[in-house]
């Protein structure tokens, strides 16, 4: 293949290839793998955490938090603005909210009536689940399903679950 039928993580592991020519101390990569295949995303941080093996300091700016995970230290920032400085285990260990995962077939309908609901703290999509976080902490399951059923919320499961980077960063950027 010419250079310019490469796929987009043949042109991100060609950028870091030609990076390390020079056998840099430090390596700053602007969101490498943004566009590129979860395959190749993966192959990708393989190849840095090789590197990162071999003392070379990486600093990643990178808009996927599970990507944000896999670093020693993060920095969460917003519009500019630093929320949070630290490891990924420590931010996670800080966060002080039960968060609740709730499973629907209903997802759109939930988040719209609990954006509405007295209690809730905070309330967002998550994958296949929605993670709601209400104002009154330490609530049993029970309280929060006899809640949700009154509103007249069609069929779902709801978990105590535990928080991810993501979760704080969604918190954070409430508090601003």
């Amino acid at each position: 293949r010419r250079a310019g039928q490469l796929s987009g993580g043949m042109k991100q592991k060609l950028a870091l290839s030609c990076a390390l020519i020079h056998k840099p101390e430090v390596l700053f990569l602007d969101e490498p793998t943004t566009g590129v295949d979860p395959v190749s995303r993966q192959e990708f941080w393989g190849i840095l955490k090789n590197l990162k093996a071999h003392g070379i300091t990486i600093l990643v700016s990178t808009p996927y938090m599970d990507e944000a995970n896999m670093c020693d230290n993060i920095g969460l920032i917003q519009n500019g603005e630093i929320l949070s400085i630290d490891t990924p285990a420590k931010m996670i260990e800080d966060f002080d909210r039960d968060i609740y995962a709730i499973r629907t077939k209903h997802k759109y309908k939930f988040l719209n009536v609990l954006k509405s609901y007295e209690y809730t703290y905070s309330v967002f999509s998550f994958g296949d689940s929605i993670h709601y976080i209400d104002k009154r902490n330490n609530l049993r399951d029970s309280q929060l399903i006899s809640s949700f059923n009154k509103m007249d919320l069609p069929e779902f499961l709801i978990e105590k679950t535990n928080p991810t980077v993501e979760d704080c960063f969604m918190d954070l950027m409430k508090q601003q």
